[in-house]
């Protein structure tokens, strides 16, 4: 299975992400992640969806569908273009007299945010690409009680002055 991120440039309306994510899903393809929000167009939502394909021909298939729905106004495979990846993750980590200086230490190391401390916890934030995520939270689950995370999934942008709607 390969990996493949898909930003969609879609109207701003109610049910637009559902009939996205159905679209995909109702084709047996796995979603990865999906995140949705604003941009520098008010009318205009951009969905980023990392999804899971056997082949580059079920891909293309996956957007050509998309493109064909009424509200898509375009489909761009950024895995495709040259673009920048990045993703938010934060992590609630159990915190102890013993293990705040090691934790402290991780986090200088992975250029990573402490948000909120308190007398048991931490709350570490990192963005950066896929890779930079699974390292720290490896090196956090050798010897330290991951609590809790959330990320957001992918989202990306391409390079250059070309804006997705135009390419």
């Amino acid at each position: 299975m390969q990996k493949y991120l898909i930003s969609i440039l879609v109207d701003n309306k109610p049910g637009v992400l559902t009939h996205v994510s159905g679209l995909i899903s109702r084709r047996a393809f796995n979603i990865e992640s999906i995140c949705a929000g604003y941009t520098e167009e008010p009318d205009v939502t951009r969905i980023n969806i990392v999804v899971s394909v056997e082949d580059e021909r079920e891909l293309d298939q996956v957007e050509t569908q998309l493109a064909k729905l009424i509200d898509v106004i375009k489909v761009v495979n950024m895995s495709k273009i040259p673009s920048v990846k990045r993703e938010l993750v934060m992590l609630k980590v159990h915190v102890t007299k013993e293990n705040r200086a090691g934790l402290l230490d991780i986090v200088q190391v992975f250029r990573a945010k402490i948000v909120d401390l308190g007398k048991d916890d931490m709350v570490i934030e990192l963005t950066g690409e896929e890779g930079k995520i699974d390292a720290l939270i490896e090196v956090l689950q050798d010897g330290y009680e991951i609590i809790e995370i959330a990320r957001t999934g992918a989202i990306a942008l391409s390079r250059g002055v070309v804006p997705a709607k135009d390419m």
